[in-house]
Formats: C-alpha cells, sequence, structure tokens
C-alpha cells in the first residue's frame, strides 16, 4: 500500500487573543422607529347584530392599539476611527428616529446618521465620546483566499456580543446589487449580526456581513460579507459628502454571449455589448450603440459587472480613454465622466422614418411586419422609432428560446438599422456572405433594448 505524506497545516490553538484585541471595536446598534398603529377589523359584524355591543366594547378596551408606538431592531456595527466613526448596514438603520450605539464595555451612546449608500448597503453613523475610542481598521479584501481563516462578531438574534469562526467559502459572489462584491464565508452569521465585521486573522476587517441563503431564517453555514475594498471607497465618500459620488458613463450594456461574438466577428466572448446611448458622457465621446467596449482607462473589461463596478469608482469628471469593438476593428474614445446619482433617464436614440404600408414575412421563427400607425399605437411608440414588429413566434424556434416575443421591435439586423422586410433579407444575405453563423438583432421591448444572436445556419 502506497502512503502519501501530507503537510501538516498549522492553525491556531485559540482565538481568543485575537477576539479579546479586536472587540472592544464591535458594537451592538438598536434603532428606534415610529410606527402608526393598526385599526382593527372593521365591518366584521353586521349593524344590528346581537353581537354588535361586544365588538364595540371590545374596540373601546383596544384603542390605545390605535395609537402610534415605537418598534425597535436589532443589528451590528464597527468603528473604524477613534473619534467614533461607525460603519453597519444601511438595512439595519433605514427609517430609523433614533440609533442608539452599545459598545463591549457596556456603555451605550446615541448615533447621528453621515450618510447611508443603498446600492452597497453601506450606512456611516457618528458617536460622540469624552475619550479616544477603540476602533478597527479595514484590510484588503482582495488578499483573501478560499479556505482562510475568517472571524465574524456582532449581535445575532439579540444575544449580545458573540464570535463566530469559518472560512472564506468563495469570493466575488454577486447577489442583486449592481455593486456587489461578495465574500461568501460559512462562519455563522444569523439575523441581528448584520453590519458586523468579518476579520482575518490579522484584526483587519475585510467583509461587512450583510446577509445569509437560509430556507429557514437561521444559519446554516452560506454567509455574505460586502468586501472591504467596496466598503472603503464608500465611507470615504460618506464621511467627505455625506452621500456616494459614482462615475457615469452613460450607456446601456449586455453581456458578450459567444453566439452574439461570433455574429460581430470577435475572437472571444468578452467585454460589454453596448444597447443604448442616451444623451450623455458616452453619446457626446461619438460611442455608438452596436459598440463593445473592451477596455476602460486600462483595463480589460471582462463583462458588465466589471466595467459598471470600474466606471463606479472612477472620479467623477475624470477624461478616460475607452476602447471599444466597431465593425471588425477597434476604436479609442476620450470620454469625460459625468456623476451617476445625478443622471437623467434615458433617451432612446432617433429612428428613421417609418415605411408606408405594412407588410408581413416569416423568418427565423419570427412572423414579422413593418411597423403601422396602428402598431404604433398599440405599443406606445412615437414617430422617430422604426423598425420590424415581431407578430408572433414559433415556440420551437431559437427565436422563442432566446426570449423574443410578441410585440417586441426589432430595429437593427447586423448592426445596420432596418425599417423593411427587404433591409432584414439583404442583412441575412451580407451576413451569409461574410461567411458568420449568427444574425446579431438589436431588439427594444418596452424601450428598453438588447441584442440577441440567431443562428442562420439550416
Amino acid at each position: 500500500m502506497l502512503l502519501l505524506a501530507l503537510p501538516a497545516f498549522a492553525k491556531p490553538e485559540s482565538l481568543a487573543p485575537l477576539a479579546e484585541k479586536i472587540s472592544p471595536s464591535v458594537v451592538n446598534i438598536t434603532t428606534s422607529t415610529v410606527v402608526a398603529g393598526q385599526t382593527g377589523p372593521q365591518g366584521i359584524v353586521p349593524d344590528g347584530s346581537p353581537f354588535e355591543d361586544f365588538f364595540r366594547d371590545f374596540q373601546e378596551r383596544n384603542r390605545d392599539g390605535d395609537r402610534p408606538r415605537r418598534s425597535s431592531a436589532l443589528g451590528s456595527g464597527f468603528v473604524i476611527s477613534e473619534d467614533g466613526y461607525v460603519v453597519t448596514n444601511n438595512h439595519v438603520i433605514e427609517g430609523a428616529d433614533e440609533i442608539l450605539i452599545e459598545f463591549f464595555s457596556g456603555q451605550e451612546l446615541k448615533a447621528t446618521l453621515i450618510g447611508t449608500d443603498p446600492n452597497t448597503d453601506i450606512a456611516l453613523l457618528k458617536v460622540e465620546a469624552d475619550e479616544p475610542l477603540p476602533f478597527v481598521s479595514f484590510g484588503d479584501s482582495d488578499l483573501a483566499r478560499v479556505g482562510d481563516w475568517v472571524i465574524a462578531m456582532g449581535n445575532p438574534l439579540g444575544q449580545g456580543f458573540s464570535v463566530s469562526a469559518g472560512i472564506v467559502s468563495a469570493r466575488n459572489r454577486a447577489l442583486s446589487g449592481t455593486y456587489d462584491d461578495y465574500i461568501q464565508t460559512d462562519a455563522a452569521i444569523n439575523r441581528g449580526n448584520s453590519g458586523g465585521p468579518l476579520f482575518n486573522m490579522d484584526g483587519d476587517v475585510i467583509g461587512v456581513n450583510t446577509a445569509i441563503l437560509s430556507p429557514n431564517g437561521g444559519s446554516i453555514g452560506i454567509g455574505f460579507s460586502m468586501a472591504s475594498n467596496v466598503v472603503t471607497r464608500v465611507v470615504d465618500q460618506l464621511k467627505e459628502f455625506g452621500e456616494t459620488r459614482r462615475g457615469w458613463l452613460g450607456v446601456r450594456i449586455q453581456d458578450v454571449t459567444d453566439d452574439v461574438a461570433e455574429a460581430m466577428g470577435m475572437e472571444k466572448a468578452s467585454g460589454a455589448l453596448v444597447t443604448d446611448v442616451p444623451e450623455g458622457p458616452a453619446k457626446e465621446a461619438g460611442m455608438l450603440a452596436g459598440d463593445v467596449i473592451i477596455n476602460f482607462d486600462g483595463d480589460d473589461v471582462a463583462d458588465t459587472r466589471a466595467l459598471v463596478r470600474r466606471v463606479g469608482n472612477t472620479a467623477i469628471g475624470k477624461a478616460v480613454r475607452v476602447v471599444v469593438f466597431r465593425d471588425g476593428k477597434t476604436q479609442t474614445l476620450l470620454v469625460t465622466l459625468g456623476r451617476r446619482e445625478e443622471a437623467e433617464s434615458a433617451v432612446p436614440a432617433a429612428m428613421d422614418a417609418p415605411a408606408e404600408g405594412a407588410t408581413e414575412t416569416e423568418m427565423l421563427g419570427l412572423k414579422l411586419s413593418t411597423l403601422t400607425d396602428e402598431f404604433r399605437e398599440q405599443l406606445g411608440l412615437g414617430d422617430d422609432m422604426d423598425g420590424l414588429v415581431v407578430v408572433d413566434v414559433d415556440p420551437a424556434s431559437e427565436a422563442y428560446e432566446k426570449g423574443l416575443r410578441a410585440g417586441d421591435l426589432i430595429t437593427e439586423a447586423g448592426q445596420q438599422k432596418i425599417s423593411d422586410i427587404k433591409g432584414l433579407e439583404e442583412r441575412v444575405e451580407a451576413t451569409k456572405e461574410a461567411g458568420r453563423k449568427s444574425l446579431l438583432l438589436l431588439v427594444r421591448r418596452a424601450g428598453d433594448p438588447r441584442f440577441v444572436a440567431l443562428s442562420l445556419e439550416e
């Protein structure tokens, strides 16, 4: 029998020294909110009923329940400076009239809200203390590796200061937010831990405990902490401005799939495909719908998520070089970023005038019609919009599988505007002659654009 010698991995005999060192900086947070009283059920007894007097007396006795009352909630947080700045989750303090901070020593102080960022679920508080407060520093979350030991601290289920240990289970998790960058951990995180810190073995904060995945509301070993490298940028802006100030490029984008890349003649599926360019920085710089952003400010763009985060972390007013893939070659644009928080609603780009008279055809699994005044009224389209209306979709077709439905408007084919059936047929033939297997369509639904690649192979 062959025996393999496995190396022994060192781990601390006890986490107590580290816990004792960092515990004074962790706080419990209690919020208080005035909520309207609930009026009892009305009309449950008909007029003249023998039970009418009984229910009237019951409501009189419970009239106090109609008065406004205070509702409390619990959470966690941590001190990041000796002068009293405290970080927690936005959902912990959202809507609170009063915020009370309890320290490990038992001291209690009222907190003032400095600013919040719902996009990352981060809030910054401030307390005034007579003496410098114990605090902890942020670490570099990018250095955290899957398998590294971590400690979560906080106020789970209102039980007071509590410590749990585990490892980094995964990194770069996205839940539902635009700027999500979560560290997944199996360290026990429960309700009440929200806003508490996730420490590495050096005692540095590498995450803010935010959410759990659980079928029953309790910890099953899948917790999520917002990465410290996201949090620090938010905290710095909240401290300086009381709000976030993110860069804004001014485009609508989607990921580049393998079939879209093939239809566009790209060597690999990467970058962010521009589906629309409303009024804003990108349009002023000459960016077009159909461009694929492959590099932003010197960094390659892997996908839409990477681009959104990169743009958001770039200073407002900075002129950045953006490399796009257009018509089979690259082009560099100089874009001066705006501020995302002040961005106006996107305005669809103008189209050519509509064709007169309606004609229909069936191709690519779609039944298509030219855009008539009747269709414009049904779909709520302005005179500046043109294209082919999807009247029906074959349920067995690739088009149906990729989400095309009746009522969609196809405005481009092969990155060229189309207004009639002939235009689409010409784009199909041109795509085949170019040796490509898929045709790229720009589809709009309720004004929102996206690109879809459909196979041309029989």
